[in-house]
């Protein structure tokens, strides 16, 4: 080969090669830090992110059994939330999102008091994990995000048809409450049990809220769960008409929790069987959204509850109050039994943790939710809602101890409201009794309703150790499910013959306790409430009118008394003047 042909080979080959340069991704470059960077970044692992994820990143912490979602397994090189193709790894970027923000309604925490030099040390620590970070064919670019088409009514109507062409509500349900007919079965790559998303509560996607990430989810799919990639069977204007009606189900980012129910004075009879007339009693009542927690304080404790927030309305006449509560359930459990006063076992027995299932479970009192995984191990969930174990298995088995039966055979859904047995002295009105069923001291009444019967029992307790049913006053509910919500309205009369009475103007105390027989809660497991407050409002307001014609009055009494005064101190001292100066004058005229 003459020296000009090899010239002309290589010229060829660093064109070729450029070419291919040029042609790699961006995301294709493999950078896993320096030895040292990782070496701080297991620094900051270990002291933040090991409990739950493990030393060796697999997931199984000391405080993985109390953790739900589970964290992620970094082994396994899956991850939900990224801005790659469906089976691609994340950024880094996408990475550290998640550390910085955390996965809302997860034990995975926002850190923001990390360095950016900290998060990425952190981020190559956590690559060391699974050798997929060292495979260029696992990385993709980045998609490109449009900008999001305005919500006309036409936008949101088509992406209505595609939202039932994707058959998306044999999963999110018809109107997106999470309650479709295959949620119940779900399950992630690793077999573990996954709640679907709520569209209708946006402030719960754990992947963000905002049109692009909705848009993000949809074409990026969740790897290694039952939510797939729109990117192939779905044009970019179908997946953005699929946004703006899955962004129109919910009814803002932030959930607007309160603390105060207002209860609103009506003429009419309060008719539990007359639905029509209800209802529109109770539209002229505002809407109060509360949150709920796990009982994590006492034994029975619910660390991982699946109804994280309830609204309530309450309307009242002259004799009888009467409360509304509504809350989201993937179904109805309506068979089996449930109370207030029901024993629970400590916590890892009932949720098959411990010597027998080969873990130790730690101690049944701690409670190590604070530090959470990244988000489940790859849940279905539309936006990584939640995760490994959703149901309070343990893992064990789908729904719980092994003979547990299926969900809702053994346990019902319930209800409860709860008020203080008798108000504080009015010299302390702050002091209530102890939120989780009173004290010896401080008794509290249950307004309890099991979805079985959908009737309301009374109970009095002096703590959870002390439930017992009570007779003093006629509570009456009616109740209802649709398409993924309870709705629960209970009425009562005003005074009480050994409870709390509903006075006009009055603030009174009120707490709610709901109980998921799905996921086996029953007793002292529920979601619960601190206290809050409702507000009996005045029947009659007063007049407007009357106070501002009665103010303007007295201003103007008083400007007027105010300009006589000066006038008259005015007048006294000229007359003051002359006459002082008419003796002057007199007294210096000379003799005749």
């Amino acid at each position: 080969m003459t020296a000009h042909a090899r010239r002309r080979v290589r010229r060829i080959a660093t064109f070729a090669a450029a070419i291919l340069l040029v042609a790699l991704p961006v995301g294709a470059q493999v950078d896993l830090g320096t030895e040292e960077q990782r070496a701080a970044g297991k620094v900051v692992y270990d002291k933040y992110c090991g409990q739950c994820h493990g030393d060796t990143g697999d997931g199984n912490g000391y405080a993985t059994p109390r953790v739900k979602p589970k964290p992620r397994d970094f082994t396994t090189g899956t991850y939900k939330f990224r801005t790659t193709p469906n089976g691609m790894l994340p950024t880094d970027d996408d990475l550290r999102r998640v550390i910085e923000i955390g996965a809302p309604y997860t034990s995975m925490p926002g850190w923001p008091n990390l360095t950016s030099a900290e998060i990425q040390n952190v981020i190559y620590y956590i690559k060391s994990f699974s050798p997929d970070f060292e495979n260029p064919d696992r990385y993709g670019e980045p998609i490109e995000i449009p900008r999001p088409l305005e919500s006309t009514e036409e936008s949101i109507a088509r992406g209505r048809v595609v939202y039932e062409e994707q058959g998306c509500a044999a999963c999110h349900g018809e109107v997106g409450r999470g309650d479709g007919p295959s949620a119940p079965t779900l399950v992630n790559d690793k077999g573990d049990p996954i709640k679907v998303a709520d569209l209708t509560q946006r402030w719960t996607y754990r992947g963000g809220a905002t049109k692009e990430d909705i848009y993000r989810t949809f074409s990026t799919g969740l790897n290694g769960t039952p939510m797939p990639s729109y990117a192939d069977s779905l044009e970019v204007e179908d997946r953005q008409h699929l946004v703006n009606y899955v962004y129109s189900l919910g009814d803002g980012d932030d959930p607007n929790y309160g603390t105060l129910i207002t209860a609103v004075y009506s003429e009419e009879p309060i008719d539990l069987q007359n639905g029509e007339t209800l209802d529109a009693l109770f539209e002229a009542a505002p809407t109060t959204r509360f949150p709920l927690v796990g009982q994590i304080t006492e034994p029975g404790r619910n660390f991982f509850p699946s109804v994280t927030s309830i609204e309530a309305q309450a309307v009242y006449n002259r004799d009888e109050i009467a409360f509304r509560v509504r809350w989201h359930d993937l179904r109805a459990d309506t068979s089996g039994r449930n109370s207030p006063s029901l024993e629970v076992p400590m916590w890892d027995e009932d949720n098959g943790i411990g010597d027998d299932a080969g873990d130790d479970g730690g101690d049944s009192d701690d409670f190590f939710g604070d530090f959470g995984g990244e988000e489940a191990p790859a849940e279905d969930d539309f936006f990584g809602d939640s995760g490994d174990d959703f149901f309070g298995d343990g893992g064990d088995d789908f729904f719980g101890a092994a003979d547990a039966g299926p969900p809702g055979a053994e346990f019902s859904d319930a209800v409860a409201l709860q008020f203080p047995a008798s108000l504080a002295p009015e010299e302390t009105p702050e002091l209530k009794p102890y939120f989780l069923y009173g004290d010896s001291q401080n008794p509290v009444d249950l307004w309890f309703v099991n979805l079985t019967y959908g009737v309301a029992d009374t109970f009095r307790g002096r703590g959870s150790e002390s439930i017992e049913p009570t007779e003093a006053d006629i509570v009456e509910a009616v109740t209802s499910y649709d398409q993924g919500e309870w709705t629960v309205t209970y009425k009562r009369r005003r005074s009480s013959r050994a409870g709390v009475s509903f006075a006009e103007q009055q603030y009174t105390p009120l707490a709610f306790s709901v109980w998921d027989g799905f996921n086996r809660e029953r007793g002292n497991k529920r979601a619960l409430s601190s206290w809050f407050y409702v507000y009996t409002e005045p029947s009659v307001q007063p007049a407007t009118a009357f106070p501002i014609v009665r103010a303007a009055i007295i201003v103007l009494v008083l400007e007027l008394l105010v300009v006589f005064l000066v006038r008259r101190r005015a007048r006294q001292k000229a007359a003051g003047e002359e006459a002082a100066s008419t003796t002057l004058a007199a007294t210096e005229a000379p003799a005749i």
